[in-house]
């Protein structure tokens, strides 16, 4: 191991608890022991799923939000003794490794609940709403501390909670606890006093305007968090170990309005003085440790951050929070085990919290202590198959339901809580296989495809692998797309996979293959417009053809975006236009990813034209209709089309020819992995 990670494996304590090391998997919603949207129930996918962590090197585990109260059904989870039971009998694997684990409880998510358009009926509609109670309790699933609009649909308000359900959801994490720790569990995380959470709602001004004994003054709105915790020790004893997923700051300008990195801003949340105050108000309260990151789901980019968010973006706010308590502290937010390592040892955190890397690579903390770095698959931040949870104008959460049911999947590794949906088995009888297109598809359709038995070649049109994902990843705040080519090029390398470059295929029986995968992705389309051969296609720009100072770009997509973001952090202009009434309004693109991005141009006056159509580009710039149906022409030195893609196959698809990827639908990285593994599972 290099010696660089040393101090993430040094033992440390919780209360009485001791890890074996600092590596903390944190929360995520859809990893509950309890199940997630569906009734309560021992969730054998995601026990099977922390187990493997556990028998590769993680100190402290602690499964996803398991909310207190079902969302479908209404049973409480100390209703169902069974579980507890099944869960006993888990534990003793658990330990067997070494681990701990902690079970995360949440009372609930407020307004943050990421309703969708049909939940959003049932708030809008009463009586429709009083009818679908028994299966599903809209009103009880967004109740706030006061009427709210929600997070994810505007014009739908979220009821004030009463002061009877507080009650019940004090008593409820009490009773849930006491048999979390009869089963063996190490002890339980209180979700939270983070991320805009009920429980977080309540103790920040700008949504807790309540007048009773929970709303108005410091002591008063920290009254829930402290009553629960007060509760759980009670019903457990004072020496089990209870963790709060805990906030640090808000980084809130107000309802819908996050700030981003470096911009100046008024807080309406937590500010620093008040965090200080009430990390050591919740410790003295009962708290043994704090699971500690920023932001609300306002400014959701904090706690969830993608990739144009630094790396190790909490650490300097948990590391001040720190001085403050005398109990362990965990930083999580895109952590680096480098960066952890230097801040545990130098004492600034007791342990480095990660989560979604777990997704991709559940051995990660093994091969990084076996000083096999390159063999970690990285995580890089898309969302696309942990949280695609997307919101726009005038659509709620679109994301698809059986998302819903199944959060915490992966974009990279369809194994990851998917049971035995996708597994690589030895082929019944192996074959000769042609992946043609070398891009990210090809690339896992051969190694899946190899890892089965077949006997697999790569034929690629260029002199690299990689394809299209290689502009892609340019931006130089796009390092993990970098690494995974990286990681992709190792793979085919060390499985021995021949690749035949400079090599364009245009007769399939010349390659004598029992099968062929099709994997040569998709066109750029074309704007049928005059002047349109004097704009460069999205590739150009990210293959490096230079541009002037002021570019517009004709598309307000997650391409055109990034595009634009990119520009500005090279100082230059970017101006987009867009026909859609928002930006990123595409399903399934996490609101964490494009509401970062919206903020970003917001905070820093990036021009945006919505609602608006090119109807010419000549010398003078971009002539665009608005939607009040008045034209004008942006001045531009360079022209940039991100208008979307069209598949190109190289040849159609038939009985022994099978197309996948961009090839076959355009979409994004989920699509294209899990596609290829479909595709090379049944060959």
């Amino acid at each position: 191991m290099d010696q660089r990670y040393e101090p993430l494996f040094t033992p440390w304590k919780i209360g009485n608890v001791e890890m074996k090391n600092r590596i903390v998997m944190c929360p995520m919603g859809g990893t509950s022991l309890f199940g997630w949207m569906e009734p309560n129930h021992f969730d054998k996918v995601a026990a099977e799923f922390f187990l493997n962590i556990a028998h590769n090197n993680v100190g402290l585990i602690i499964p996803g939000i398991a909310p207190l109260r079902d969302p479908i059904g209404g049973r409480w989870i100390y209703q169902n003794p069974g579980m507890f039971k099944e869960l006993k009998a888990y534990m003793e694997q658990i330990h067997a490794t070494g681990a701990k684990l902690f079970v995360q409880l949440t009372a609930g998510f407020g307004r943050s609940f990421a309703i969708t358009d049909q939940l959003s009926i049932l708030l809008r509609n009463k009586a429709l709403g009083t009818l679908a109670k028994p299966i599903v309790d809209a009103s009880f699933l967004c109740a706030s501390p006061s009427e709210l609009p929600s997070r994810w649909a505007e014009d739908v308000m979220c009821r004030p909670i009463t002061k009877e359900e507080i009650h019940q959801l004090v008593e409820a994490f009490a009773k849930t606890a006491r048999l979390c720790k009869a089963a063996g569990v190490d002890g339980v995380e209180v979700h939270a006093v983070h991320e805009g959470y009920l429980m977080d709602q309540f103790t920040l001004p700008y949504t807790n305007q309540r007048t009773d004994e929970y709303g108005g003054s410091f002591e008063n709105r920290y009254r829930f968090a402290v009553e629960t915790v007060h509760a759980i020790k009670k019903a457990c004893g004072k020496d089990y170990p209870v963790s709060l997923r805990y906030s640090v700051l808000s980084k809130t300008k107000g309802l819908c309005k996050g700030a981003v990195p470096g911009e100046e801003y008024t807080e309406v949340g937590r500010d620093m003085a008040e965090s200080e105050r009430a990390a050591r108000y919740l410790q003295d309260a009962g708290y043994d440790m704090l699971n500690a990151d920023n932001g609300t789901y306002d400014a959701w980019y904090w706690a969830h951050p993608p990739q144009y968010m630094p790396q190790n973006c909490n650490l300097e706010d948990v590391a001040h929070i720190r001085k403050f308590v005398d109990i362990p502290v965990v930083c999580a937010g895109r952590m680096t085990p480098e960066a952890g390592a230097q801040a545990i040892a130098a004492g600034q955190i007791d342990g480095m919290g990660v989560a979604r890397q777990f997704l991709v690579d559940g051995a990660w903390v093994t091969k990084l202590k076996e000083g096999r770095e390159e063999d970690i698959q990285p995580c890089i931040c898309c969302h696309n198959g942990c949280f695609a949870l997307a919101h726009y104008k005038g659509v709620a959460n679109d994301e698809d339901f059986n998302d819903v049911l199944h959060m915490a999947r992966c974009a990279l590794n369809p194994t990851t809580m998917q049971g035995h949906k996708y597994d690589i088995l030895p082929a019944k009888k192996p074959k000769t296989i042609a992946v043609i297109g070398g891009g990210i598809g090809g690339m896992e359709a051969a190694r899946i495809a190899t890892l089965r038995g077949h006997k697999v070649t790569i034929y690629e049109k260029t002199d690299r692998l990689g394809g299209v994902f290689i502009a892609a990843a340019a931006p130089d705040f796009k390092e993990k797309d970098k690494e995974l080519i990286q990681w992709y090029r190792r793979q085919i390398e060390q499985l021995k996979i021949p690749v035949k470059f400079n090599t364009n295929v245009t007769d399939l029986s010349q390659l004598k293959a029992d099968e062929v995968i099709v994997a040569t992705g998709a066109a750029a389309r074309k704007l049928p417009i005059p002047g349109a051969d004097r704009a460069m296609d999205a590739v150009d720009y990210l293959e490096g053809k230079p541009v002037g100072q002021r570019v517009v770009i004709i598309g307000g997509g997650l391409s055109g975006c990034e595009i634009a973001y990119d520009l500005y952090r090279k100082g230059k202009t970017p101006v987009i236009v867009e026909a859609k009434n928002d930006l990123m309004a595409v399903r399934g693109l996490c609101l964490a990813n494009s509401s970062y991005l919206r903020d970003f141009f917001e905070a820093n006056r990036v021009e945006v034209h919505l609602e608006s159509s090119v109807e010419k580009i000549d010398a003078t710039g971009v002539t665009v209709k608005g939607k009040n149906g008045a034209s004008q022409t942006l001045a531009a030195d360079d022209v940039i089309l991100a208008v979307g893609y069209t598949p190109a196959p190289a040849f159609a698809k038939g009985r022994h020819v099978h197309v996948i990827g961009d090839a076959c639908n355009v979409g994004n990285l989920r699509t294209v992995i899990w596609q290829a593994w479909k595709v090379a599972e049944r060959l």
